[in-house]
């Protein structure tokens, strides 16, 4: 078959390295995919003693996407680019004091910088309420200081071109886990967030027998609940908004290969990497539907001797990623080399089972992944070993703690052999991550060990000239199936989909795939929005029966929505036509979709003006609006003023916002991004109220006017231009009314309310804010 077009342009735009002009075409570095596997190739071969030999090597794993490393390795190995190839890190311990605290958010801000995705435990924090010795306060709790974090991270690009991820967990019996676990009830807080609550084997217990929980911090009990009311209330807002997950976490560290040296008590944004303070992981993933012989035959069957002869290539390149790659800090740097973790897992499972006619999460489909993975297992312990012969062990190895461990003690002989005799390279080898993109990169193979979602959608690709054009994106069994079988109907027992499938069969291969990784898994548990609330709860109960080290469903609610729709085709048969994605709605009308609103001749506006304190000139922010299914929506925005320092960033604002507006749907998160901008300089008071950055207050003007159209319900917002002021601006050629022009220098103007102390007496002398009361200077 060909590469699949979708595949093509994720590599564009994800994957290939372009000149400085993002240009991609012959003579640039990346002039087609084998450019791209040729590039990895050799920089991951670099340390190797007979570099070109090994490039080789990896470059024959590449290619067929038969082994696909994470995407920061892909975009990132061998362009000379300051990003890091690590997916995730989980950051230092949080100190309980403001130095501490704001350090570890700096630390998290370069990590995101550099392409990181990062995990937080703020069971560290003292709870809302707590004595703050010192300064005769009390502490705001953890919460309010996952909002600074939240507010960071919506504002720093990650590497690339996507926002960073984040997770935070905290405790079972922290005090302030009653709100943890509500938090993400508000469908506009902590949207930067996935949000975990560590369970602990005790709370467990204490669930069954339904005894007494006390919530204890620094040794000092704050209060005691029952526990099975706190396992309610957090499988209820699971339930009903999706989070937050649960993180078995004492069965994490007593499985933790080093559990002799370190404590976890987070993981990163997807959960499969539980990880210490200031640990990192890589990740790469075998892709079994490439390794599977004869498809859709009595004889199909996974290449065993093709899968030997991957996993050793796959677990050395991971390896040697560890010696080329940057840290974003030095603490993450020490902490990779001393322990050399990787996480190896695989892709493409559920498509390898279609191509044996196995259903997921039958029994024979528990069977095939416990063979498979069983075997990824045992082959990455032993290449890992045979590394160490060659190169040595991980700096923290210990030969007798290290074998006395519960996973390593379970894995076959010639694994706890060849570690016996050698050492071992890494010490964690196998995680399983979500591979979304590089799964979609790799022809659309079924992602990690998830299921199919859809075998056949329809995206809605936006062309340069504004019209748009429709493809279909096929599963790739689905394709193989056409290829092979024409138009024959597929087996429904065997083309199964997520929307199809039990809690149970999910469960089924999340328990069988634990057994054999050492980390752990990213899987979402699929569930029906109609699936009654004991039902749901008792998924996560036989979650914790068979073993796993944790638990993440999606249920369809009223916060979240349904990440993706599907409906069956009308023209045919359910069983024999593949699904469909469609356009998601909601009850208040409005429509997502994918071609710009057309622009009448004329559209009403209205303007608005903002006089941001220590600007010499002000700003004018025009509105204007379309009429849609009876309904006034906002269309375009222009932002202007005479200050040429705001000329660029305007023009940009202008032209991005403008291009959301058009694109239609609830544009509201317009408001929410922008006010949600903070200037490290410091904001201002307008109007009796502290706004954090000009962005903010023009993100405060839009919102002022949605509410007036009736876009959204009503807020507070900035104040409208006087019509008459209006037209005297205009008649002047955009002048301003130079009675809100600041002073002359050595002249004194009063200016408001002092962000500092609260009082009415901010002056401006000297081109700069003065406080008379308390001496604060916005300038120094």
């Amino acid at each position: 078959m060909e590469w699949a077009p979708v595949s093509q342009r994720i590599w564009d735009m994800k994957y290939r390295f372009k000149n400085a002009a993002g240009q991609g075409a012959t003579g640039t570095p990346d002039a087609d995919l084998e450019a791209t596997w040729w590039r990895v190739a050799r920089a991951l071969a670099a340390p190797e003693r007979d570099p070109e030999l090994w490039a080789v090597r990896f470059h024959e794993a590449l290619s067929g996407f038969k082994f696909l490393p994470a995407g920061r390795v892909i975009a990132g190995a061998g362009t000379g680019r300051s990003v890091t190839l690590f997916n995730c890190f989980v950051m230092g311990t949080i100190p309980d004091d403001m130095s501490g605290i704001f350090e570890s958010l700096r630390e998290a801000a370069l990590t995101m910088q550099q392409g990181g995705g990062i995990g937080h435990d703020f069971s560290s924090l003292r709870p809302q309420g707590a004595p703050v010795m010192g300064v005769g306060a009390d502490a705001s709790g953890p919460l309010s200081f996952m909002d600074v974090w939240d507010a960071m991270c919506r504002t720093i690009m990650s590497a690339g071109s996507r926002r960073g991820a984040m997770m935070a967990t905290l405790r079972c019996d922290h005090p302030d886990i009653e709100a943890f676990i509500d938090a993400k009830r508000d469908p506009k807080r902590l949207r930067m967030f996935n949000v975990s609550v560590l369970v602990t084997d005790d709370f467990m217990k204490a669930v069954t027998d339904d005894a007494d929980w006390p919530l204890v911090f620094g040794g000092r009990t704050f209060r005691t609940v029952k526990a099975r009311a706190l396992w309610e209330r957090i499988m209820r807002a699971t339930y009903e908004v999706a989070e937050p997950g649960v993180i078995f976490i004492d069965r994490v560290n007593r499985r933790n290969n080093l559990r002799y040296c370190e404590s976890i008590q987070a993981t990163n944004p997807c959960g499969e990497q539980p990880l210490p303070p200031y640990g990192a992981c890589l990740l790469g993933s075998v892709n079994l539907a490439t390794l599977v012989k004869a498809p859709f035959t009595p004889q199909a069957e996974l290449d065993m001797e093709a899968l030997e002869r991957l996993v050793p290539l796959a677990v050395r390149m991971l390896d040697n990623v560890i010696d080329v790659s940057r840290f974003p800090l030095p603490q993450q740097e020490k902490e990779a080399k001393a322990k050399r973790r990787i996480g190896l897992g695989v892709t493409g499972l559920a498509d390898a089972l279609i191509f044996c006619g196995v259903r997921y999460g039958s029994p024979e489909a528990v069977r095939l992944t416990r063979e498979w993975l069983g075997a990824v297992q045992r082959l990455s312990y032993v290449a890992s070993a045979d590394i160490a012969a060659e190169k040595g062990s991980f700096p923290l190895y210990d030969r007798a703690k290290y074998l006395g461990g519960e996973t390593i003690k379970a894995l076959p002989e010639e694994a706890r052999t060849a570690i016996g005799r050698y050492g071992i390279r890494n010490a964690l080898l196998n995680s399983i991550a979500p591979t979304g993109t590089i799964s979609l990169l790799a022809d659309n193979v079924s992602s990690g060990i998830e299921p199919v979602f859809a075998f056949s959608y329809v995206r809605h690709v936006l062309q340069p000239d504004g019209s748009k054009r429709e493809e279909s994106v096929d599963d790739f069994a689905f394709r193989v199936w056409r290829e092979l079988k024409g138009n024959e109907a597929p087996p429904t027992d065997v083309f199964v989909d997520a929307q199809t499938l039990t809690p149970a069969d999910h469960l089924a291969m999340q328990a069988v795939a634990q057994e054999y990784v050492d980390s752990s898994i990213s899987k979402t548990i699929n569930l029906p929005r109609d699936i009654s609330f004991e039902a749901f709860k008792g998924v996560y109960e036989e979650a914790y029966a068979q073993g796993c080290k944790g638990c993440t469903t999606y249920r369809p609610n009223d916060v979240t929505g349904a990440v993706l729709e599907v409906k069956p085709a009308q023209t045919a048969p359910v069983e024999a036509q593949p699904r469909t994605l469609v356009p998601a709605s909601d009850e208040s009308g409005v429509v997502y979709i994918a071609q710009p609103l057309d622009r009448p001749q004329d559209l009403p506006g209205r303007t608005y003006k903002i006089k941001w304190p220590g600007s010499d000139h002000a700003i004018y922010i025009t509105i204007n609006d379309l009429m849609q299914d009876g309904r006034r929506r906002p269309f375009e925005i222009f932002i202007n003023s005479k200050n040429m320092e705001h000329y660029a960033w305007t023009v940009a604002l202008t032209r991005m916002i403008s291009a959301v507006f058009r694109r239609g749907g609830d544009v509201s998160f317009v408001v929410e991004e922008l006010k949600a901008v903070f200037d490290p300089r410091g904001g201002q008071w307008m109007e009796g109220r502290y706004v954090p950055s000009l962005l903010a207050a023009i993100g405060g003007v839009i919102e002022r006017h949605l509410v007036e159209i009736g876009f959204l319900a009503p807020s507070e917002s900035p104040r409208l231009i006087d019509p008459a002021e209006e037209r005297m601006r205009m008649s002047a050629g955009g002048g301003e009314d130079r009675r809100d022009a600041p002073p002359r220098a050595g002249s004194v103007k009063a200016a408001g309310q002092c962000p500092n102390c609260g009082a009415a007496a901010l002056s401006h002398q000297e081109g700069c804010d003065v406080c008379l009361n308390c001496g604060y200077s916005r300038c120094g």
